[in-house]
């Protein structure tokens, strides 16, 4: 993933400011894409794509806290840039909290914005990355069968010293049988030992809901 194909998204209903922001970022090499309202946005394919958005916290309709709230809830990562003419704190504490990446009122130092929206492409390509990290480990993980899971769910509960007879008591299954789909486990996540498929697991967001009614030992 390259910052070079990350794009400024900015959000403004004021056309004077949307048109001079948008010239003044382009004239420092950067690729911008306009709105004049946080729906447009929302409606368009923008935020799927790799850039930062800038976002004015007081645009009618939708507003810049309640498009930050759907995005969230979309867990849509891409980074926040808040920009305002009125200086409310209580607001831009609000948009902090929430994740905001910076908090910038107007009239904006270009210098100062700029070097933020470099930093918010970084922050968009490490989040990118590990989404692509998180998706590709949880497709091992889709990968195993309903009875590896199950062997999986006892290898990786943090109960100590779960050999394969314990897991095959557990299971009502023999401890050979154990051992083939523990290899099988291995092999489909790719993991070298029991502490990494732990890791892997938790790094995937992988859940054990509705599996089997096994009872832990």
């Amino acid at each position: 993933m390259d910052s070079d194909h990350s794009t400024v998204f900015l959000i403004d209903d004021d056309p004077i400011v949307l048109n001079s922001l948008s010239r003044a970022l382009r004239q420092r090499g950067l690729m911008v894409e306009a709105f004049s309202s946080a729906n447009g946005f929302l409606n368009s394919t923008a935020h799927t794509n790799a850039g930062c958005l800038i976002l004015d916290i007081c645009i009618p309709g939708m507003t810049g806290l309640q498009l930050q709230k759907e995005l969230n809830e979309r867990a849509i990562t891409m980074p926040v840039i808040f920009i305002t003419g009125h200086g409310e704190v209580t607001q831009s504490v609000q948009a902090l909290k929430a994740g905001a990446l910076d908090f910038f009122e107007k009239p904006l130092k270009l210098d100062t914005l700029y070097q933020r929206i470099l930093e918010a492409f970084e922050k968009d390509q490490e989040l990118r990355l590990q989404k692509l990290e998180e998706n590709t480990l949880l497709s091992r993980f889709q990968r195993l069968t309903k009875r590896e899971l199950d062997v999986l769910q006892i290898l990786t509960s943090g109960a100590a010293n779960q050999s394969s007879r314990d897991i095959a008591a557990t299971l009502g299954i023999s401890h050979r049988t154990v051992e083939l789909h523990r290899a099988r486990i291995m092999d489909k996540t790719q993991a070298r030992s029991v502490t990494e498929l732990v890791e892997m697991l938790k790094r995937s967001g992988f859940t054990f809901t509705v599996l089997s009614n096994v009872e832990m030992m």
